[in-house]
Formats: structure tokens, C-alpha cells, sequence
């Protein structure tokens, strides 16, 4: 079995590409100007990158070409197809299929699979419980949008119970008479005393509502079927595929729909968004968490709190990980992780060795008292709390420079521009990197007055940083993209030469 990927540098994608070299089939794939740490993890799995859509990459004849949603089928200036690849594919009449699809039918098929879905902290949340579940023997398959640092790489099988994944026929469709994967790649069953009676192996995975695929636009979550659902957090976001609020709710409602009778769905008390979909109907049942009346809640600061369910003390998290949006997503790991037996108080204790994933507050390091930070915060509200976070680990006395990119789609529209003084409230000082934006990122921030500054090169913005940091500083460095490698660019230039 033989798989190529297009776009197997996404998150997504390449914990995809993960997941299918581990069962057994060859996998390969292309991409487009990649960057860490999705590429160094696919070169150390020894998966061939090719770069480029080139048509040419119809001679590895692969058995299905799984595509990924950054491919479609878009023009160039000069009328040639952006992604000639995909155009060859369509043509030719060869297999191929999206990206969740496949991994629905050859990996959850069987398991009992736990969603985490929301607008913001979802690879963490997913991380968190991913780790609980590992830390109480439940051996857990996971898929990540990044690296979570307690296990190293963004996807694994994890246990299947004794029964083999399913690594697709030619058509890509789940195996009914596929080879079975070499015994060495095979993951050993649980023991029994590791899951409830009747448990089946589990699988925890990032539940993005993005959609599928240019020939599929559904949100990605449809395909997952979980019995376990945590519904984060919702607002507004991806405004280049859905035109307001009410059209992403509805996409969380098809989400819930595919929840069983007998599954959970956890969801925010604080949302009032996330309330509108659990009211177009819910057929599960219900466990809240974070607001004044829920079934599970937090009391003390967010590095060290008691959790309360039903207003009872089960358990105590004391870690190493800030911010009020953290003990939320603890809260939220928490509850689903009750859910296939796993208590409180155990799911509690395993947080406190839980060691957050790569890219989220990650320290880069330290040069002449400054302290450099890398964080993917790029939507208004997470960087409004990944701000709040540092400032309440480092204190009000210390001066913090948040140093950004409006990188994302949404952002690059403007759509969300008027938020960005709010968002950066708590920073000393602001550095805006505002290449290819086609709005005034220096009038958006005009309201935060010299407090802020723009310029439309990476250069330009360390020249800016530069001038302005001083020892004792913390540079919180925020894009969904590699940011032109500036944090160790940063780190260079500040060391004493």
C-alpha cells in the first residue's frame, strides 16, 4: 500500500502521514515552502518530501492520493493551475481522497474516539488529554495540530485492542481485505485492568471546523464520529469560509449530531454561543464546565488550583502551565476524561507532569536578560490571553514585548483588526509585522499610540525590537506561521558580541 499526500506539512496532514507510516503503508507526499516542526518530524519517520504540486508525482502511482485543504483547484496570474497535481489527478481519473475521510475509515473505525473542538485551545486541550490518558495506562491513539513535548510527535495509533488499523484499500476506503501490517509495526493490545469493561481503545484527536477539502466543504469534525465531544469555546473566526457567527454554530451542531446516545458532549458554561448549539438539539449527555453553575469547576490562581465537581473537591492541579484559558482546558480534559473512567483526582495528578506542546509559550531562550518567547497565538482573543498569561507568571513590574504577525486568513482579510489594542492591552509595547496585509495595520493600532509600532519586514521589526528591548524583557513572539525564523534571529543579535 502505497499513499501520497498533498499538503503534508499542515498539522493535520502531517500527523496524517504519522499515523499511515506506523500502520504500514508507504507514505510520501508534497508541500509547499514548509517549515518546523511538522517537516523535521516527517523527515525523521522517514517520510519523502517533495516540493512542489508538480504533475510529474503522477509517476509514483500511488494507491489513493490523499489531499489535503490546501490544494484546490485556483488559477495562476498566466491562466496555469496552481496546483497542477491535483489538476493531472481529476483527469486522469486516478483515486483520491480528503484527508479526514481517510482517517476516518482507517483509523477511528472501532476506537472510541474524543474530539476537541472549539476556536481557541484546542491543541492544547488535546495534548492535556492525551496525556491523562496516558498517565492512567489507557495507551491512547492521538492526532495533534502540533507537539505535544510529553510524547515527542503530534500523532501515534496507540493500543487497538488486539485488532489491526486498517490501512485502506486502493481506493482509500477502510480495508476489508487488506494486508495487515508487519507484526513489528503493530501496537500491542491494553491490558485489561487499563479501561472499563467493554472499553474500546481510544483515540483523542484536534477537531477543527475548517472544512475538508475543496471538493468536500464540510467542517474536518464531521468525519470523526466521537462519543466523547469537548466543545471549547466559539466565536467568530475563518471568516474567508463562513460568513458570520451563526454559520460556524451551525457547524458545531453537525458536530453534537454525530455524538451518540450513550457519548458525552463537554462543553463551556461561559459561552453563550456554544448554548445556541447545544439548544438546536443535543442527544447526549451534558457536562459543563468553568462557569459559575457547572458541573466542573476550578478555585485558586491557574498554576495551582482545587477542581470541584458538583461543587465537591476531586482533585488539585499544580503545574507549570499559566493562564486562565489553561485551567479551562484542564477543566475540559478533566470531564472527558471521567468519561472513559479515568477520575478526577487521577486525571489531576497526571497534569502536573504535563509539559504543553511545542510553539505555546515555548521558551527559545535567554540572552542578556531577555527572554525570548514562541507562541502560535494569532486571533485577537488568543493573544489577548496568551498576553495575560505571561503577565501574570512574570508580574506587573516587568515589561513584556509582544512582537506579531496578522498571519492567518481571517486576520489577512482584516476582519478582526479593531480588536488588536484590545488584544495586546497588557504588552509594554507592540511590533507588528504587516507584510502582504491589505489594511493599514499602523491606523488598527493607532488607538495604543507609541506604544506600538509597524513595518512591513521581518527586519524592519527586529530593527524596531531592538531599539527598544532592554535586559529584564520578555519578547512574546506570535504567529500561526515560521515568522521568518525571528526568534533566533532575535536570539543572535542580542547575544554580546
Amino acid at each position: 500500500m502505497h499513499i501520497h499526500i498533498l499538503g503534508i506539512c499542515g498539522t493535520f496532514m502531517g500527523g496524517l502521514a504519522a499515523l499511515a507510516r506506523e500502520a504500514g503503508p508507504r507514505v510520501t507526499g508534497c508541500d509547499a515552502g514548509v517549515y518546523p516542526p511538522m517537516s523535521d518530524q516527517l523527515r525523521a519517520l522517514g517520510i519523502d518530501l517533495i516540493e512542489g504540486f508538480g504533475a510529474d508525482q503522477m509517476a509514483l502511482r500511488p494507491d489513493v492520493f490523499v489531499v489535503g485543504n490546501v490544494v484546490s483547484r485556483a488559477r495562476l496570474p498566466d491562466g496555469n493551475p496552481k496546483f497542477p497535481l491535483m489538476e493531472t489527478i481529476l483527469e486522469s481519473g486516478a483515486r483520491y481522497t480528503s484527508g479526514p475521510q481517510w482517517l476516518a475509515e482507517n483509523v477511528l473505525q472501532g476506537r472510541h474516539v474524543l474530539a476537541v473542538a472549539g476556536t481557541h485551545g484546542k491543541t492544547t486541550t488535546t495534548s492535556m488529554l492525551a496525556w491523562i490518558l496516558e498517565a492512567n495506562g489507557l495507551n491512547p491513539g492521538f492526532l495533534v495540530g502540533g507537539v505535544p513535548l510529553n510524547f515527542g510527535v503530534s500523532a501515534r495509533l496507540g493500543g487497538t485492542s488486539g485488532s489491526d488499523i486498517g490501512v485502506g484499500a486502493a481506493n482509500g476506503l477502510a480495508a476489508r481485505s487488506a494486508p495487515c501490517p508487519p507484526p513489528a509495526l503493530r501496537t500491542p493490545p491494553l491490558p485489561a485492568q487499563s479501561a472499563p469493561p467493554a472499553q474500546r481503545p481510544v483515540f483523542v484527536i484536534e477537531a477543527d471546523e475548517y472544512d475538508t477539502a475543496f471538493f468536500d466543504k464540510r467542517s474536518k469534525f464531521v468525519h470523526y464520529r466521537p462519543r466523547t465531544a469537548i466543545l471549547n469555546n466559539l466565536e467568530f473566526d475563518h471568516a474567508d469560509i463562513f460568513d458570520d457567527l451563526a454559520a460556524i454554530e451551525r457547524q458545531f451542531h453537525h458536530l453534537v449530531r454525530t455524538v451518540p446516545g450513550s457519548g458525552r458532549v463537554v462543553v463551556n458554561g461561559l459561552e453563550e454561543s456554544l448554548t445556541r448549539v447545544l439548544g438546536m438539539g443535543c442527544w447526549s449527555d451534558v457536562r459543563s464546565f468553568g462557569s459559575a453553575v457547572c458541573d466542573f469547576a476550578a478555585d485558586g490562581e491557574p498554576n495551582d488550583f482545587v477542581v470541584l465537581q458538583g461543587g465537591e473537591t476531586v482533585g488539585r492541579v499544580r503545574w507549570n502551565v499559566g493562564g486562565v484559558h489553561n485551567q479551562l482546558n484542564a477543566l475540559a480534559a478533566i470531564a472527558a476524561a471521567e468519561h472513559v473512567g479515568v477520575a478526577p483526582a487521577d486525571a489531576a495528578r497526571a497534569l502536573a507532569s504535563f509539559e504543553n506542546v511545542k510553539r505555546r509559550m515555548e521558551v527559545r531562550g535567554t540572552v542578556a536578560g531577555v527572554t525570548v518567547y514562541d507562541d502560535f497565538a494569532h486571533h485577537p482573543t488568543a493573544i489577548r490571553t496568551t498576553v495575560n498569561g505571561l503577565r501574570r507568571q512574570v508580574g506587573p513590574n516587568a515589561r513584556i514585548l509582544a512582537v506579531f504577525e496578522p498571519r492567518s486568513n481571517t486576520m489577512k482579510l482584516g476582519t478582526m483588526k479593531a480588536q488588536l489594542p484590545w488584544s495586546l492591552e497588557e504588552a509594554d509595547l507592540a511590533f507588528c509585522h504587516s507584510g502582504g496585509l491589505g489594511w493599514d495595520a499602523a491606523a488598527a493600532l493607532a488607538p495604543m499610540g507609541e506604544r506600538a509600532q509597524v513595518a512591513d519586514s521581518i527586519a524592519g521589526v527586529m530593527d524596531q525590537v531592538l531599539a527598544q528591548v532592554r535586559p529584564g524583557d520578555h519578547l512574546l513572539c506570535m504567529s500561526n506561521g515560521g515568522f521568518g525564523g525571528i526568534h533566533a534571529q532575535l536570539l543572535e543579535r542580542l547575544a554580546p558580541r
